[in-house]
């Protein structure tokens, strides 16, 4: 099965707690804090490779969970950090935000690496809280915890070439022709329901051929298969579009070819520039004189220049190949697509918000105060003093008093709920 575009979600691993831990020991009864710092956690890690040409492993697997980073210790032992998810895509998967739709990354190259989301940071043991005045700190630090994010990967075949046109108009055919591929071949439309890709050697150089499924009118606005996969011509530095001037099918070849051109404009601007080679095809189903009458018809109406081949007798194979790889020669590679500088993984330290709860207690909330409490333990005095002033030096308290909190007030922040004195 065929798939290029999937939803799934990621998560960076969690930091690990610090320590709370004193030096005891036969020689030292009553040694100072020595608790050791958490690990951080495991960052997670697109990365593109050759061996994939489909998204069809995430078809099932859609959950991404770095490792956590482990707990300090005593004796100054920091936890270990967390093992990165490396999470391998083809080439030319982008990756979107699920929640903004903004593209995050284009992993265009074989090896190209991209690290979507960072592992939390570990918290501090309680050793780093000794000071000339806390000489014996009961408390330590929690690990940041992270958030899991949604995002979609949709493949952007690469390749060099394309094939384009009307579904049964030889696509398949030619890639046969030209590479040692075997795409499915039978005489009826949407044979093709995937892209196909090629390599075709010519004169000790090779290139890439996309087969894209047929297109047919309104594909781009969602008729038939191709607007599923026009996505995947939008890289191609050259584009064969193959028309079939026998017109087996019954429909006027000249038309074929304008409707394709415009499905491809509607679709995007910057794909009807890409350079074309017309193509046509089948030319062993027609006399001589049948075809010379077609081909001064397009000339006159059309006037692009073309080249004329049959899969079935080989007729102009060699020729096209040849002029392939000529355009190819003058054609630079499409850049990859524009990423805006937006900070997919931006961590939340500095929000604040104060609610009132159905019991009228107070409800302090936001990033300010997730990373603030990681750090606070109710159990030992020192650490609520150092809450309580810190509320204080950050103007909590005082937003809280604009908002109503009055001596006696109930305030909630996290798990810890308190009674407002002055």
């Amino acid at each position: 099965m065929f798939l290029d575009r999937v939803k799934i979600s990621i998560k960076a691993g969690n930091g690990g707690n610090g320590s709370t831990s004193f030096l005891r020991n036969a020689m030292t009864a009553k040694g100072g804090p020595d608790g050791g710092e958490g690990g951080k956690g495991g960052d997670v890690i697109f990365k593109a490779t050759q061996s994939l040409n489909t998204l069809y492993d995430f078809r099932f697997h859609k959950k991404f969970i770095a490792e956590n980073g482990e707990n300090g210790s005593k004796k100054l032992k920091s936890g270990a950090n967390g093992k990165n998810i490396v999470i391998s895509v083809p080439c030319g998967t982008v990756i979107i935000d699920a929640k903004t739709n903004k593209v995050i990354a284009d992993l265009n190259e074989d090896g190209m690496e991209f690290v979507a989301l960072k592992g939390g940071k570990g918290g501090h043991g309680n050793a780093y809280y000794k000071s000339s005045i806390k000489q014996t700190p009961h408390y330590s630090q929690t690990g940041e915890i992270t958030v899991a994010h949604e995002v979609i990967l949709e493949l952007k075949t690469i390749a060099d070439v394309g094939l384009v046109g009307f579904p049964n108009v030889g696509k398949s055919t030619l890639l046969s022709c030209v590479s040692n591929a075997n795409p499915k071949i039978a005489n009826y439309p949407f044979t093709t329901l995937y892209p196909n890709l090629a390599v075709c050697e010519v004169k000790g150089q090779t290139f890439v051929v996309a087969d894209i499924p047929g297109l047919i009118e309104g594909a781009s606005e969602g008729q038939g298969l191709g607007h599923y996969f026009l996505k995947h011509v939008e890289r191609v530095r050259l584009i064969l579009h193959l028309v079939d001037i026998s017109q087996s099918d019954g429909r006027d070849f000249i038309n074929d070819y304008k409707i394709i051109n415009s499905e491809l404009k509607k679709y995007s601007e910057e794909l009807v520039r890409t350079p074309q080679i017309v193509v046509f095809t089948k030319v062993d189903l027609l006399d001589e004189k049948t075809l010379t009458e077609r081909l001064n018809r397009f000339n006159s109406n059309v006037g692009e220049s073309y080249i004329c081949i049959s899969g079935a007798t080989y007729q102009g194979i060699e020729n096209l190949k040849l002029l392939t790889l000529e355009k190819l020669s003058k054609i630079p590679k499409k850049p990859p697509l524009l990423v805006e500088d937006y900070d997919f993984d931006k961590r939340d330290y500095s929000s604040l918000q104060i609610t009132r709860d159905d019991d009228g207690s107070f409800v302090v909330s936001g990033g300010k105060i997730d990373n603030f409490i990681r750090g606070v333990v109710l159990s030992d005095t020192r650490s609520f003093a150092y809450f309580q002033n810190r509320l204080q030096e950050m103007g909590i308290i005082d937003l809280l008093k604009e908002k109503g909190l009055k001596n006696g007030g109930i305030v909630k922040i996290k798990d810890i709920t308190f009674e407002y004195t002055e």
